[in-house]
């Protein structure tokens, strides 16, 4: 992939290195959840800190539990529910088990009903009872990705529900950019930069060869410790920059260098490669049987 002297990159999970405290508290409400309590909390930070290996990581570590995940979709912010929906779609079949007035809500909310448009307190009672059904059975773990992407009136239900938790063997976990208003109240986690000694570590362990310490030192203030700046910058490197000494050219914006490096992977694709990545980037649905029938429309096959 790379051209003729650039950098070798370990391919190698390293984005909890340092994250021993966040992880900690994340394993704590998981043991409150299956020991019957509820918890919410948010999960903050700016882009690359490593919010979604958190959210992986709790997916991995809850052991008894039923996990859910629904992602915030940029594309579909305009679109009233639709994070809802995706976050409930599983739960549907307990729709009819609710009490009216919320069956009715939801029902109409996701057009299985005809009716004027619900009131959003029903609504959150709604997804809150469905909620308790669930974990009546087995202790449930929600995890909500890119918060930040949700439409408006699925963030405001979602947050509605999070403040009403109480003894459901519930645990809701954000992942957000920023804490948003509306999560006001709802217990926070921020997620920094990795401290230097530990940024250094998951350099150490990303790069193929040898780094020469002043490189290393001045990639790791560029990067202000952000795991997938560290895994990424260097891809741009060749090794006798790396080994040899020479650095950087100069200060490189955070978010361009990263923007650049996948470009660069990008480019180096087949033609048709890039065309069904265009493609899987373009559909909403998340779904692969829809992509692929579009790809063999514009002529790319499996192969």
């Amino acid at each position: 992939m790379w051209g003729p002297g650039d950098l070798p990159v370990r391919r190698r999970s390293a984005e909890l290195t340092g994250r021993g405290a966040e992880c900690g508290v994340l394993g704590r409400l998981v043991e409150a959840v299956r020991s019957g309590e509820s918890r919410a909390l948010v999960v903050h930070g700016e882009p690359g800190v490593g919010k979604t290996a958190l959210l992986d990581h709790v997916a991995e570590h809850a052991p008894g539990c039923r996990v859910t995940r629904v992602a915030g979709v940029q594309s579909e912010m305009e679109l009233a529910f639709a994070g809802l929906h995706q976050f409930c779609v599983l739960m549907l079949e307990r729709v009819d088990a609710l009490p009216a007035p919320q069956r009715d809500a939801l029902r109409t909310t996701f057009g299985m009903s005809a009716g004027p448009a619900p009131d959003r307190f029903l609504v959150g009672l709604a997804v809150l009872s469905l909620l308790s059904q669930v974990a009546d059975e087995q202790p449930l773990i929600c995890l909500v990705d890119d918060r930040q992407w949700l439409d408006s009136a699925s963030a405001q239900v979602l947050a509605f529900v999070a403040r009403r938790l109480g003894t459901e063997s519930v645990g809701l976990i954000f992942a957000a950019r920023t804490p948003s208003g509306d999560l006001a109240g709802i217990p926070k986690l921020p997620v920094e930069g990795l401290p230097d000694a530990d940024a250094r570590t998951l350099l150490a362990t990303v790069l193929g060869g040898p780094i020469d310490t002043r490189v290393r030192d001045q990639i790791v203030a560029e990067t202000r410790g952000n795991p997938l700046a560290l895994t990424e910058l260097p891809r741009g490197l060749t090794l006798p920059e790396v080994a040899g000494g020479f650095g950087l050219p100069g200060p490189v914006p955070l978010a361009g260098s990263i923007e650049e490096s996948f470009q660069r992977r990008v480019a180096a694709l087949p033609h048709r490669t890039r065309a069904l990545l265009l493609l899987a980037a373009a559909d909403p649905t998340g779904d692969p049987a829809l992509v692929w029938r579009a790809a063999v429309r514009f002529g790319t096959g499996a192969e």
